[in-house]
């Protein structure tokens, strides 16, 4: 009998795309694809093994500068696509990928109901608080008084936050990270993907280009200010001091990953007919 041939170590330069990032100079967005890169390799999975899954924007492209499998999906449709995806090939890692404008606006419903049914996924959502790749329109999670050219005063609208959403819709691990610390981003995404059913990291992720200012955003974040509560009353209680800069894991929770009802697999067609017939 012959010994199985032992695959090597692969390294984060085996989880990146020969295909070079279309980012502005400067976007939070390529310390997620260094990150998430470290995070796979950390794991010791293989890129068949992985399958990053998006929908539409500037963080949505991640697919693509991946060597694993990719699916770039529809405008805010990514969570389902995932959840499809994980329930229908369970030894896949699957990772979804996408902004604050696709995840919380467009797909802010999707967004609720990923984090009720708690499939077996992590969700990394890139935050910069603007619509950076349609020229810098308000997002879902822009504060009211940031003054621009398409929002001249500001919008007055209280901003979505995510985190409290989250938490009060059933996530099974809530994190935040800064693009600014990519091995704490990495670490953080590690945690994320073994944590299992629906894991949820917001990312900080400035856009310089429309949002200058976002440059101080490293001077005001705090590492390892969130300490991972399993109890969500006191998860919740702690997110009313976060002023949307603390880091680190808020939330690590203990519900059992979805599971579909039923046999798995292809049956014969007439089988699943009569299981719908009134």
């Amino acid at each position: 009998m012959t010994e199985a041939i032992a695959r090597p170590a692969l390294t984060h330069a085996d989880f990146k795309s020969d295909i070079k990032p279309v980012w502005c100079p400067g976007c939070g967005d390529f310390g997620v694809v260094n990150a998430l890169s470290k995070a796979l390799a950390k794991l010791a999975l293989r890129p068949e093994d992985v399958a990053v899954v998006s929908g539409i924007g500037c963080s949505s492209r991640i697919p693509a500068y991946t060597s694993c499998y990719g699916f770039h999906g529809v405008h805010g449709r990514a969570l389902p696509a995932g959840a499809g995806l994980k329930i229908a090939r369970p030894d896949l890692t699957v990772i979804v990928t996408g902004g604050d404008g696709d995840g919380y606006s467009i797909g802010g419903n999707h967004f609720l109901h990923a984090c009720r049914r708690n499939v077996d996924m992590t969700y990394i959502v890139m935050d910069n608080r603007v619509y950076g790749m349609t020229k810098g329109q308000p997002s879902p999670t822009t504060e009211p008084d940031w003054d621009s050219k398409l929002s001249p005063d500001g919008t007055g609208l209280r901003e979505f936050l995510p985190m409290p959403v989250a938490l009060a819709s059933g996530a099974n691990f809530i994190a935040r990270g800064f693009t600014g610390d990519p091995n704490g981003l990495a670490e953080l995404f590690v945690q994320a993907v073994l944590h299992p059913g629906f894991s949820f990291v917001e990312v900080l992720s400035p856009c310089v280009t429309f949002r200058p200012e976002q440059r101080e955003w490293k001077k005001r974040v705090r590492t390892d200010a969130f300490k991972p509560a399993t109890d969500v009353a006191r998860a919740m209680r702690r997110l009313l001091r976060d002023d949307g800069f603390d880091l680190g894991v808020l939330y690590a929770g203990g519900r059992r990953p979805f599971e579909p009802r039923g046999p798995r697999g292809r049956g014969p067609v007439e089988a699943l007919e009569a299981r719908f017939e009134l």
